[in-house]
């Protein structure tokens, strides 16, 4: 027990098991729309895209969480615009500010003091440098988001699996894509400390993607996912502390390792069950 309980003696470890088991619940709770959609490379780039907002709260001093919320919720809109008025096939356009906003980010961030060290924080977090104020803006924004997936459950759950059917019942899909591009945007600001912006889409997507293997219904994936998230925050936050590694890799790869142990052994959909329940399918044909 006392490999479990010694770290807890610290201040700073026990406001960082909180933001990791915060930032293990929700992301992944988003991230199953995420993947159901097929928008990994979309959170991607809303990650890398709130860079240059980051770093101009650094600069002139404000609090980071309003820098990266304001730059990720433009940029959810704008992309959606462009998508929407075909401009640009949205993937392209995507790219193009995806690619654009990161290199401004870290042109800018070149050009302070301390270069390295701030790069090193903004792309791979500091969850053991969490503060109580950043935990109570990140459960402060984890509760609107969870308030809004409860409010909008059926319409975001009909529009993600069947769009057609949406537009059929007359819901307005367009509105709905855009607020799933900004509780995308939220999300990684709650995040952004945790695991920084690097390695923001394991987080999202990882343990989604291996409740996937284990159901197909939504709201147990997102239970199942949100568990898996919260176990990889957990554990990766305790073997940062024993091992003496950067808490935000850490807790990716335990959700990594998590995945594949789901993708290699889940019930049914898993790669060894296929591997062996291949023979007995082409004996029972012959």
């Amino acid at each position: 027990m006392s490999f479990i309980l010694d770290p807890l003696n610290f201040s700073f470890f026990q406001r960082a098991l909180i933001a990791a088991l915060l930032v293990g619940v929700l992301c992944p709770v988003l991230g199953t729309y995420v993947v159901l959609r097929g928008m990994a490379f979309l959170g991607d780039a809303l990650a890398h895209i709130i860079l240059p907002g980051v770093v101009i709260a650094f600069l002139t001093g404000i609090p980071l969480v309003i820098g990266a919320l304001v730059m990720g919720v433009l940029t959810a809109f704008g992309i959606g615009a462009l998508s929407e008025r075909n401009v640009l096939r949205e993937d392209s356009a995507i790219g193009v500010i995806f690619a654009g906003a990161f290199a401004l980010g870290i042109a800018m961030l070149s050009a302070t003091d301390g270069y390295a060290v701030d790069l090193t924080h903004f792309l791979f977090g500091n969850l053991l440098g969490v503060s109580t104020a950043d935990l109570w803006t990140m459960f402060g924004l984890s509760v609107i988001v969870f308030g809004v997936i409860i409010l909008f459950y059926k319409e975001l759950l009909v529009v993600s699996f069947d769009p057609t059917l949406a537009r059929t019942l007359r819901l307005p899909v367009r509105f709905y894509d855009y607020l799933l591009l900004v509780l995308i945007a939220v999300t990684i600001v709650v995040a952004l400390n945790a695991v920084g912006i690097s390695l923001m889409l394991a987080m999202i997507v990882t343990p989604a993607a291996a409740a996937s293997f284990l159901t197909r219904r939504l709201q147990p994936m997102m239970w199942i996912g949100a568990l898996i998230g919260a176990l990889s925050g957990g554990i990766g936050l305790y073997a940062s502390f024993y091992l003496n590694i950067a808490s935000g890799p850490a807790v990716v790869l335990v959700a990594t390792l998590i995945f594949g142990l789901v993708f290699l052994f889940a019930p049914e959909r898993g790669a060894v069950y296929r591997w062996v329940g291949r023979p007995s399918i082409v004996s029972s044909k012959s």
